[in-house]
């Protein structure tokens, strides 16, 4: 089966081959450089294997203010890409004076060169335009706003070689699968159909419920073969997000609980920061796994969004992620999966959908509620987790400071 074509119609890799690194490495030591961060360098690794393509570094200012007034950029044949997000690099006025007119500028994490940023175009950054447009607030209590205002006056855009893979040496690299190596896997395993699931945080049978009725839906369709790509955001997430670390031993031990499929189940990291952007972010998240190979996608309620910082409710309607997703520019060759609201069911004692016939029957268990229970040391009702799975949550809430 051929796979959905990535946007552009190629695959962007923008990782230096290994014969030409060792003189790539000699050009950018001697290079005039910006010293960058840890969430810096998550996008230049979403970047360098083509999560953003047909992006090949960090934006010009003509794709910055399409992707915030468009959610989309448009190609040179006149076609459109979705692109929802953002992806740049601030800096200061300062740095702006003293690399202004490089031709080349090398990117420096912990004193080492990274990347190097070909033809720089510097300009300004208007941060609470990008605040209100981007995620629709400009309080700074919401984690995005805050990280945005506290950068620099300047973006600098330009095209990008990264002088090797980019790795982070946690236990949990080999978790973190390219656009490239996921179609290699998927073609290898001849599947039918790839339906991805975006999730950070802990799998519980409510959203298991939900993969594996797509899995029969896709059956019902005709596909043989359908493959599921559990795909965990694994860049920056809030402090009191369950850490990566935690949710991919949890979700090994869905698989060891056969929850899923591990015959039909790839787990990998998605390694994008996350936004907090509620429905322009889902385009993100959606428009990153075609060019993954996914041909299909399962939007959950509430996608990307949060609480507000202020009154505690939701900052975005729970279904407008959904509802923007099936409309937005560049996504229309993505099969949407849609959410359906999954609940316990106290007379089966198990995660079904929601049957407003009997709705006293269900009882929803919230994150909070949750973390309640581990916290307490209590189980949840019988088959709202599997017992290996949630064996993960617990231990990991127990070992936090009351």
């Amino acid at each position: 089966m051929a796979l959905i074509l990535p946007d552009g119609g190629e695959l962007v890799d923008l990782i230096v081959p290994d014969p030409q690194r060792i003189d790539k490495n000699k050009t950018a030591q001697d290079l005039p450089y910006l010293d960058i961060n840890d969430y810096d360098l998550q996008w230049i690794h979403v970047l360098s294997e083509g999560w953003a393509s047909p992006l090949r570094g960090f934006m010009r200012e003509s794709e910055f203010l399409q992707t915030l007034h468009f959610n989309a950029i448009r190609q040179t044949d006149g076609t459109w890409v979705n692109q929802s997000i953002p992806i740049t690099l601030d800096t200061t006025e300062e740095q702006k004076n003293r690399l202004g007119k490089s031709e080349q500028i090398a990117l420096r994490f912990d004193g080492q060169p990274v990347a190097i940023l070909k033809d720089p175009e510097f300009y300004a950054h208007q941060r609470e335009e990008r605040s209100a447009r981007t995620i629709g607030l400009t309080n700074v209590e919401h984690p995005t706003v805050e990280r945005i205002m506290a950068m620099g006056e300047y973006l600098v855009g330009g095209e990008l070689e990264v002088l090797k893979p980019i790795t982070y040496d946690d236990g949990l690299d080999h978790y973190r699968l390219s656009p490239a190596a996921l179609r290699a896997e998927f073609q290898k395993r001849n599947a039918d159909a790839i339906y991805a699931f975006q999730l950070r945080n802990p799998v519980h049978n409510g959203h298991a419920l939900l993969m594996n009725d797509t899995k029969r839906k896709l059956k019902a369709e005709g596909f043989h073969n359908p493959l599921l790509l559990l795909h965990p955001l694994g860049g920056w997430t809030k402090e009191d997000d369950v850490p990566l670390d935690i949710r991919m031993k949890q979700h090994d031990a869905v698989l060891a609980d056969e929850i899923l499929d591990p015959d039909t189940t790839i787990v990998a990291i998605f390694p994008s920061p996350m936004v907090y952007a509620g429905p322009t972010e889902v385009q993100w998240h959606a428009k990153a796994r075609i060019n993954a190979g996914a041909d299909h996608y399962i939007v959950g309620r509430d996608p990307a969004g949060m609480n507000h910082p202020n009154t505690g409710d939701p900052i975005y309607d729970p279904f407008h992620g959904m509802k923007v997703i099936q409309s937005a520019p560049g996504l229309d060759r993505l099969k949407i999966i849609e959410f359906r609201f999954a609940a316990y069911d106290t007379k089966a004692e198990q995660m079904s959908f929601f049957d407003p016939s009997r709705a006293g029957d269900f009882l929803s268990i919230s994150g909070s509620k949750m973390r309640e229970y581990a916290r307490n040391g209590e189980s949840p009702p019988k088959g709202f987790m599997g017992e290996q799975a949630w064996k993960v949550v617990a231990d990991y809430y127990d070992s936090l400071p009351n």
